[in-house]
Formats: C-alpha cells, structure tokens, sequence
C-alpha cells in the first residue's frame, strides 16, 4: 500500500509545534526502514508569506486546491474558537471529506471541522480550556471533552497539543501497525500509546520515580498480563487499601483498572499478532484476555476488526 498524502492546513499566527506534529510523526523523521515516510504538504487559505506565533514567517507554496488531491486532511490549529471558519476553508473541508478523505482536527483544529459540518451527529474531542464554547457553537456534536482523541472512522478530533502526537501515534498504529507506531515513539521519546480514552487533564502528569509503589505495581501488572488481576490485588501488591489506590490510579493515570488493563492487554496482544506466529489461543492467553472469543470481542469493539484480519494486515503471516 502506497503512502497516503498528506495536507496539513495552516492558517495566518499558527504556533509551529502544532503545524510541525504530523511531519514529526508520519515525515522524513520516522526511523528508517520503519515505514516510508508520508508525503506531507503544508498549505493555507492563500499561498504565501504566514506569520507564526513564533515571531518568525513561514512560505506555503500551496492554496486550498491541495485537498482535493489528500488521502488525509489535517487542521491542527484555528486562531479564533469564537469566531466562524472562512467559508472557502469550510467548503474545501466538506468536500475532501465527501470524495473520502480522512479528516483530522487536532486541538482548536476541531472548531473548522464543526464549522464545516463533518461533525454533525458524531462525537468529538478539543482543548479542555474551550469545552463551553465548543458546545454553545456546536450543539449538534456529541463534545467528549474527557478523551485524548475520538476515532470516528473517516473523522478523527485530538485535543490539545501534545494530544496531537497521540492522535498521529494512534492513526500511524491504524495504517502501519502497532510495532511500526511504537517504534516512531521511541524515536521521538513519546509514550508508545495512550488510550483515546485516558483523560486529558490529571493530577500527576510526570511519571513518578522507579521506587514508587504505584509504580512499581503498574510496571509489575504489565508484567504479569497473562494472569488474573483485580483492583484488591494490585492493591495490596502496592500496600495500599483499595479505595486509596483507586484514586491514586485515576490521578496518576487518568483511568480506571480495568480500561487501564484492557488497553495494555491489547497492545500486548497486537504486538504479539504483529512479530509471531502464535495460534490465537495462545496470543489470548499470554495478553491475559483467556480465550480467543474475549480477545475477538475487544478487537471488535476496540479496532473495529478480528484478530486474525489484524495479522494479515499488519505482519503479513498468512490466515
């Protein structure tokens, strides 16, 4: 399968972190060997001279006729939540969209994407700080201001900038493999995957030191996710009672147990299908999911595909 090309849209102040996140993570950046780096075109409302929130400009060459070549669109940034997206930006949004490219709005990025109406009865993340505004502008959007980022299939929303990387993580893990993402995550020194679904905002974002308990018992349940684990098990592994360690979980982690056990037993059980050749059975055992009727039922609701189509897909080992 051929690269997708990629438009990421910019417009007049943009900050140059939010512009430059999908190069870092799809581009020339992207380990060697890996993957072959997406093609990525940066344009704008009208090509030229941009000013950054940086004090320095940037040229783009390419006007808003670049959608209509994308295999993916992205809006990273938008200057004004408050304010309407320029029609000519809402209609060239709409229409990569309907001829079926993937659309990706990124923090405020997401307010062009509602502006152009892609989002209508679908749900949706942003930045946290623009929660309110977002819903009074867009009530027919189902806003999920808790989340990372939302995959919708055809249209995903990240929030914030840094959750800008774990969208692009996320969508590089749908195209090319989990393996493939980790290792550009590696490469960047971001955490390999989070969840679309662990918070935005917690109270400890700065992993704690190695001699932690918390630590210490996330590190060993990752460990050990081929037996059965329950919150009053971690619980007393880390000396603590079971409601003090839910909610030093939460904090530390911005999710529960068991959505935090899920998520490292799919990752455990895509690396699995991605670099051997064991049965499915087995691959279910040693993610900790038991059976191959559990793990099908979390790829299903997960990744929307079975355990067996993922393998083919992404490690090329025959059914």
């Amino acid at each position: 399968m051929s690269a997708p090309r990629v438009v990421v849209l910019a417009f007049e102040g943009i900050s140059p972190f939010h512009l430059a996140v999908p190069s870092l993570v799809w581009g020339p950046e992207s380990p060697a060997g890996d993957m072959e780096p997406w093609p990525i075109t940066v344009a704008a409302p009208e090509p030229g001279l941009l000013t950054t929130s940086a004090g320095y400009a940037i040229d783009v060459p390419a006007g808003l006729d670049a959608l209509a070549e994308a295999d993916i669109v992205v809006v990273p940034w938008w200057s004004d939540p408050a304010a309407p997206t320029p029609s000519p930006v809402s209609a060239a949004l709409r229409g990569a969209h309907e001829r079926g490219a993937l659309v990706v709005g990124l923090c405020l990025g997401v307010f062009a994407l509602a502006d152009a109406g892609v989002l209508d009865g679908r749900a949706a993340t942003t930045h946290w700080k623009w929660v309110e505004t977002f819903r009074r502008r867009f009530p027919l959007v189902e806003l999920r201001p808790e989340e990372l980022y939302v995959d919708e299939g055809d249209v995903v929303t990240g929030a914030g900038a840094t959750a800008g990387i774990d969208t692009c993580l996320h969508l590089l893990a749908r195209a090319a493999g989990q393996v493939v993402a980790n290792r550009v995550a590696r490469r960047i020194v971001a955490a390999p995957h989070r969840p679309g679904g662990q918070a935005q905002f917690i109270e400890f974002p700065v992993p704690a030191p190695d001699e932690d308990p918390l630590t210490q018992v996330l590190n060993w349940a990752q460990s050990n996710l081929d037996t059965p684990q329950s919150i009053d098990r971690l619980a007393a592994q880390a000396h603590m009672s079971r409601s003090t360690f839910t909610r030093a979980f939460r904090a530390r982690t911005g999710t529960t147990v068991h959505n935090w056990l899920v998520t490292q037993r799919l990752a455990r059980a895509r690396h699995l299908l991605e670099t051997t050749t064991l049965a499915i059975d087995a691959v279910a055992a040693q993610s900790g999911f038991g059976t191959p009727a559990r793990l099908r039922e979390h790829f299903a609701t997960a990744l929307s595909t079975t355990p067996t189509r993922y393998r083919v897909e992404f490690s090329g080992t025959p059914a």
